[in-house]
């Protein structure tokens, strides 16, 4: 596939494992150069720049807390001065915290919050210059799907995904005539290398009932429509939420 991604520079949060990690060896197979932000996952980050350079592409680790609105300000400069431009920002960087809503307390909610809420914010805000300054930008947000139909044991998460999404419309009204584009991809449960797997068999029966496709997700299912939205294939499309979830939601 050729999306038109070649040389364009794209910052990813959260991107050194699972959905991050995959969206990232995705757009960097199309051409795209990689900055792979992290917190503390740093040889994950590192290894995964490696292979990414094995394979022909370009990337680099960049270690920032997405809840530092100054941390996330200094790592686009940084990543600005690197490449020399920004072209598309992915904020996956996530946090959730599985609890019934009448027995979770307020250091949970704001542990959520500042990742989920703040941290998608603070990249965007932090983001927007540049890409009104070289008239071209794309904006992908990633959210659960909890944020479009709601989900117990995830009222707080799916409240931040619900801020995202209108984050992003508001965006792509304001920005949309500097030719920046942000549109939310909004995924259903996935299966990732830190799944707790003992309880995903235990309950794999149920949750598989919900899907109409039968089956959970992986982050192979999520970053091709990541690219295909951060490509000039969707030249047209702004202001949209796209749901990767096997038909868990079909909300119009």
């Amino acid at each position: 596939m050729n999306l038109g991604l070649q040389g364009k520079i794209a910052l990813i949060t959260g991107g050194a494992r699972d959905v991050g990690a995959e969206i990232a060896r995705t757009l960097a197979s199309e051409g795209a150069h990689v900055a792979i932000n992290y917190r503390g996952a740093e040889d994950d980050a590192d290894q995964l720049v490696a292979k990414i350079a094995e394979a022909g592409g370009q990337a680099r680790a960049y270690r920032a807390d997405v809840t530092d609105y100054d941390a996330v300000k200094g790592m686009v400069d940084q990543v600005v001065t690197d490449f020399g431009a920004l072209h598309v920002l992915v904020n996956n960087a996530g946090l959730v915290i599985q609890k019934r809503f009448v027995e979770s307390g307020w250091e949970d909610w704001k542990a959520q919050t500042d990742v989920c809420h703040y941290g998608i914010i603070n990249a965007c805000h932090a983001a927007a210059p540049q890409m009104i300054a070289q008239q071209d930008g794309r904006i992908v947000n990633i959210v659960g799907d909890s944020a479009r139909v709601g989900e117990s044991y995830l009222s707080v998460k799916a409240a931040t995904g619900g801020s995202a999404i209108a984050l992003t419309k508001s965006i792509a009204k304001e920005l949309g005539r500097f030719n920046v584009r942000a549109n939310v991809v909004a995924f259903g449960m996935l299966e990732t290398s830190h799944s707790d797997k003992d309880w995903l068999e235990a309950n794999r029966a149920k949750i598989e009932r919900q899907y109409p496709l039968g089956r959970m997700g992986f982050p192979q299912d999520v970053a091709p429509m990541v690219a295909f939205l951060a490509s000039n294939a969707t030249a047209w499309v702004t202001g949209q939420v796209v749901s990767v979830s096997g038909g868990y939601s079909m909300v119009d």
